[in-house]
This record gives C-alpha cells, sequence and structure tokens, in this order.
C-alpha cells in the first residue's frame, strides 16, 4: 500500500513541492561553496524571509512585490555575512551560527511588535504566489499530475537549475567564483579581487535562500509560524554537499530529501507514531551524508594506494 502510494502521480506531486525550499537553499549553498565559503546561514535567512514574506506581500497586497522585497533583505543578509566574515574577519560558522540563533527570537519578536500575533501570522493578511496549471501539459497521463497545479516558485526553482549552471560554467563572474573558491591565491594574480568575487557569492546566495524561505510561507503555507524552516537550511547544506557543489548534483540530492519529506507527510495519515514520522527526513539526510563521507574515504584511500 505504501509502495503503491509513493509511485503514485500526486506523491512525486507532493515531493516536487516539498524539494522546491529545499533547492533554494542549496543551489545558494552551492553558489557560496563553489566561491570558497560555507553559508551556514541559510537556516535564519529562510526563517527571516518567510516572516519578512509574509509581512511585505501584506503591505505591497501583492506576492509579487513580496518576493522582491524579500529577496533585497536576504541580499541584504549574506551582505552582512560577507562583512563579518570578509571585512571583520569572524569566523564564517560562527557568523552563521549567531544569524541563526538570532533569527529564532528576533522571528517571534518582529511578528509580535508588528502584529500581536504569537507564533502565527492569523491577522496578517498576507498575499500568497499564485499556482499554475498548464493547459497542455496537464492532460499528459501520469507526468500531467506530477507537474501541474505547482506553485510558481516551483517551476522558477526548476529554471533556476539551469540558470544557476549557465551562470557558474558559461559566463566571466561564475569563473571568476569559481577561480576564487578553488585557489584564491591564483586569482588575485591574475587581477581578481576575491574579496569582491565573495562579497558577490554571499549576496547572491542570500537571494537563492531567501526564494526558498518566501516559499515557505507564501506557496509551501499561506502564513509564517514559528520556527516553520524546520533544519531545511542545514538539510540543503548537505543536499549541495553531497550534490559535488553543483547545480545539478544539488537538485538530485534536494529531491531525495524532498521525496522523504512528502513521505513523512502521508506516513502521518496512518497508525504510525508521530515521532517516529517526523525523523524521516533528518534520518534520509544523515543516512545520505554517512553514505556520501563513506564512498568519499574510500575514494581518497585508493587514490593513496
Amino acid at each position: 500500500m505504501i509502495f503503491d502510494a509513493i509511485l503514485s502521480p500526486e506523491f512525486l506531486n507532493a515531493a516536487l513541492r516539498a524539494t522546491t525550499p529545499i533547492l533554494f537553499a542549496a543551489l545558494a549553498s552551492a553558489v557560496a561553496s563553489k566561491a570558497g565559503i560555507v553559508n551556514m546561514a541559510l537556516e535564519g535567512i529562510m526563517l527571516f524571509s518567510a516572516l519578512f514574506g509574509v509581512l511585505f506581500s501584506a503591505a505591497f497586497q501583492s506576492g509579487w512585490l513580496g518576493l522582491l522585497a524579500t529577496m533585497a533583505m536576504g541580499g541584504i543578509i549574506g551582505f552582512m555575512l560577507a562583512f563579518f566574515v570578509l571585512k571583520l574577519k569572524t569566523d564564517e560558522i560562527l557568523a552563521a551560527i549567531a544569524i541563526n540563533l538570532i533569527a529564532n527570537g528576533a522571528t517571534v519578536l518582529i511578528l509580535l511588535a508588528v502584529s500581536g500575533d504569537r507564533g502565527v501570522s492569523s491577522s496578517v493578511a498576507s498575499v500568497p504566489l499564485p499556482k499554475i496549471n498548464m493547459p497542455i501539459i496537464e492532460n499528459i497521463p501520469y507526468f500531467g499530475t506530477v507537474i501541474s497545479d505547482q506553485n510558481v516558485l516551483t517551476y522558477i526553482s526548476l529554471i533556476m537549475v539551469a540558470a544557476v549552471h549557465l551562470f557558474l560554467y558559461r559566463t566571466p563572474l561564475g569563473l571568476r567564483i569559481r577561480a576564487v573558491g578553488e585557489n584564491k591565491n591564483a586569482a588575485e594574480s591574475v587581477g581578481i579581487s576575491s574579496k569582491k568575487v565573495q562579497y558577490i557569492a554571499l549576496i547572491l546566495s542570500g537571494v537563492f535562500a531567501s526564494m526558498g524561505g518566501f516559499f515557505l510561507s507564501g506557496g509551501y503555507m499561506t502564513n509564517f509560524t514559528t520556527g516553520m524552516s524546520a533544519g531545511r537550511g542545514f538539510i540543503a547544506l548537505a543536499a549541495s554537499s553531497m550534490g559535488g557543489n553543483t547545480p545539478v548534483g544539488s537538485f538530485l540530492v534536494s529531491l531525495l530529501f524532498g521525496a522523504a519529506s512528502a513521505l513523512s507527510n502521508i506516513l502521518q495519515l496512518g497508525n504510525w507514531p508521530r515521532e517516529l514520522i517526523q525523523m524521516i527526513p533528518y534520518a534520509t539526510t544523515i543516512l545520505g551524508l554517512g553514505i556520501y563521507s563513506y564512498r568519499r574515504m574510500k575514494k581518497r584511500e585508493k587514490l593513496s594506494n
């Protein structure tokens, strides 16, 4: 019965939807990693973006304007992280942890101060982005059910896989980002400003992660709830790493984790222990990282021999 549910087009539709915020954050991680910096602040950026996506879309009464404002805010947080790491020489991990911890408390405080709501933005009249039905594709058996009736950000995330790939591997700026990440000194020897490139990479990383955060409260749901990022930023870090910090690899691993999240949602409808079901996405992440690390270790041992 569970196996039949997993193979159903409705399950794959849900898996694609659950993949969307992880994929945005995984692309954000990939861009930052290519520049030689690990952006562990993805969780905090997504949480801030989920809240401000609700507030901005309600203020403008437009989901699109809310998304643009949220992306700008994500870029600002990325710039702040870059400033602390590159200018003030703060440890990148500690700076990211600080942003994540601040996000946990600040989002609750800001929501309470702005709307008076505690935990859920029930009184904020936010405007989510629309779902899209594809007139021709939706009539295709099986595939049409999988791909159609998704939020517009889901389609944007899929387009961005190709766009980020082209950006990193087919543009001069993408070449500079990869050069700085692979060998900063060699890049600087040919006139590339490593700090400038890393600033740009972290700003872009913040923008991409903010789109994933906006999807949580303006696509996946229609309001903000405390802690709604629920570890997706850290799962995205794992997806990016396991995917070789490449857009295509990050997408494939994100899809795996999205399927695990969709599976946990389906199993909650049965009589399974709730706590055990909620562990599935995180257990899948740990298992995947374990297999990935083991294969890397064996590969290094083979090369050393």
